[in-house]
């Protein structure tokens, strides 16, 4: 999988958040997008997946060189962010079968939550959750998701010690054919990328 970004600029009102972002990420390589708070790093992560609109440029995907339609892009991503909600009516095991009927797990219900330390909570409700277990659902269901692409805002948010060794190990064993973006100023979160790209170069 590979994105290109051409010229891509994102303004909310009359200020530009970020602008003339050029750049290609391949496959199968880690990035970090790195900036102080309200830089724009999460809008620009957030501009990649499509959950919102760039006001300049062209953002392309392409898998083995062929070009992908741009509403079949969703398909290709797994995203897990402090912004995005769970279903909290839900138990663990309800929401990984409701994420099955859009994209495919590379695990089962099971295992999925034995690694992420959730499996004794696997049938409680997620409104019971804590905010670290919560963080740890989130990152459960995007990095076990099939799309190749995954993208990881502030991804150890509400984590403690034994998380962020979770998340660590997530990284290290379950990410070898994926392309990786990160949004990120915590260089724990990103010291294992193979390119930073910081977001304040793009003003």
């Amino acid at each position: 999988m590979q994105i290109t970004l051409d010229n891509v600029g994102k303004r909310f009102n009359r200020e530009w958040i970020f602008r003339h972002f050029n750049y290609t990420f391949l496959a199968d390589k880690k990035y970090a997008i790195t900036g102080v708070n309200g830089s724009g790093k999460s809008t620009l992560l957030q501009t990649i997946a499509g959950s919102i609109s760039h006001n300049e440029g062209k953002i392309g995907f392409a898998v083995q060189q062929k070009s992908l339609e741009e509403e079949n892009h969703f398909k290709y991503i797994s995203i897990a962010a402090p912004y995005l909600e769970l279903i909290e009516e839900m138990t663990a095991i309800e929401f990984l079968n409701f994420h099955k009927q859009f994209k495919l797990l590379t695990l089962g219900n099971d295992e999925i939550l034995q690694i992420a330390g959730l499996k004794k909570a696997a049938d409680k409700q997620i409104r019971y959750y804590s905010s670290g277990m919560k963080q740890r659902l989130k990152l459960a269901q995007a990095f076990f998701c099939s799309a190749p692409v995954l993208l990881l805002d502030e991804p150890t948010t509400n984590l403690d010690a034994e998380g962020i060794a979770l998340y660590r190990n997530l990284i290290d064993n379950y990410t070898k054919e994926k392309l990786v973006i990160i949004s990120s100023n915590d260089k724990e979160e990103y010291e294992f990328c193979e390119t930073i790209i910081a977001i304040g170069n793009y003003k």
